[in-house]
């Protein structure tokens, strides 16, 4: 099934009011099975050390390989969820934008599976690489509406 091209605009909504918004998160490009945002690095997402916490890095590369996945399904009938997620940390930043580029390795009917390179938008160093695995799973049926 060939997905409507989601609109910015309506993809930053989705994140209001969640840990993404909170963070500073922001999607800047969308394409087929690519999703790219960014995310300060500031006192937000921190850790004591005055480094990007790394937790934060997971939660960039959560929040884009979901909206990726979810952009490959019919919402109405399918949600996508987290299965497993892991990160391997690789330089340390302490100020500026990271940009994440999702990209899809896999779409299934049951599953996906999105890589998430994190970089530093100033100077592109590779800062985190992470993998997700999303399960594709039905939305109970709606009740039918009352005549």
């Amino acid at each position: 099934m060939e997905q409507p091209t989601a609109d910015l605009d309506q993809l930053n909504a989705w994140c209001r009011n969640t840990l993404g918004a909170h963070l500073g998160m922001e999607i800047i490009e969308v394409g087929d099975k690519l999703l790219v945002g960014r995310m300060p690095v500031d006192h937000r997402t921190h850790q004591p050390m005055g480094l990007l916490h790394g937790g934060a890095s997971v939660a960039l590369a959560e929040t884009l390989g979901s909206i990726g996945a979810a952009l490959q399904v019919d919402l109405r009938k399918k949600a996508c969820v987290g299965l497993e997620i892991n990160a391997n940390h690789i330089k340390g930043v302490r100020s500026g934008y990271v940009v994440g580029r999702a990209t899809a390795v896999h779409v299934g009917r049951t599953t996906q599976v999105w890589e998430i390179r994190i970089t530093h938008e100033e100077t592109g160093a590779l800062v985190c690489i992470s993998r997700i695995t999303m399960a594709v799973i039905d939305l109970p049926p709606t009740p039918a509406q009352p005549a």
